[in-house]
């Protein structure tokens, strides 16, 4: 099945430029574009991020599947199934109170639980990748992606903490696209981790301007 998807899609995943000693595919420069407007209309509690980070997801799971990143490509799918219960959250959602969902920051006594799945995951997905994959980099491939999974159901529960966890999945992504060559993900990620510290300093005003009404 991967094998077909990938053979389909194989005009967009062939080199439009070179960059630094590697190609830079067409696939790649679309899925640059649309996950970046997905970041901005984040930034902005716009619902419009949420079906551009399917757009972005379904996109990045095969150029990482090319690339033999099989956590970051899986992830995506689950990207795509958060992404629509996010979707229904910004727009029907909840909060503790039973009023409209807004920017809150997540409960202390969650925290542990919250870093503790987070780690509990990255081992499990790092012993998968290892044992059923050829992935030459299970380790350093699973830790993002099972702190993205994190970050994204703290962004759909619009959790100001989203943003630091997005700031330290980036910062580790840009070294690990880096190395495999990915070089306009890596940027990209570079640029996500500035707009995670953007994002952060607007939903803590955000937060501030709710407090006073």
């Amino acid at each position: 099945m991967l094998d077909a998807l990938l053979a389909a899609a194989r005009p967009w995943l062939a080199p439009a430029f070179t960059w630094w000693g590697s190609p830079v595919t067409g696939l790649e420069i679309v899925a640059f574009a649309v996950a970046l407007a997905m970041v901005v209309a984040n930034m902005r509690v716009h619902w419009v991020a949420w079906p551009l980070a399917i757009a972005s997801s379904l996109m990045y799971a095969l150029l990482f599947a090319d690339a033999k990143l099989y956590g970051e490509a899986g992830l995506q799918f689950v990207f795509v199934a958060v992404a629509l219960w996010g979707w229904w959250q910004w727009l029907r959602g909840t909060g503790a109170d039973g009023a409209p969902l807004v920017v809150h920051r997540l409960p202390r006594r969650a925290w542990a639980p919250v870093i503790g799945a987070t780690l509990a995951g990255w081992v499990v997905l790092a012993l998968l990748l290892d044992h059923a994959t050829d992935s030459p980099v299970p380790w350093f491939d699973a830790l993002p992606t099972a702190a993205s999974i994190t970050g994204q159901l703290l962004l759909a529960r619009k959790c100001l903490e989203n943003w630091p966890t997005w700031l330290g999945v980036n910062l580790v992504s840009v070294a690990l696209f880096a190395h495999k060559g990915l070089w306009l993900t890596a940027v990209l990620y570079a640029l996500f981790a500035v707009l995670s510290v953007a994002g952060w300093r607007v939903w803590r005003q955000r937060l501030r301007e709710q407090a006073h009404g």
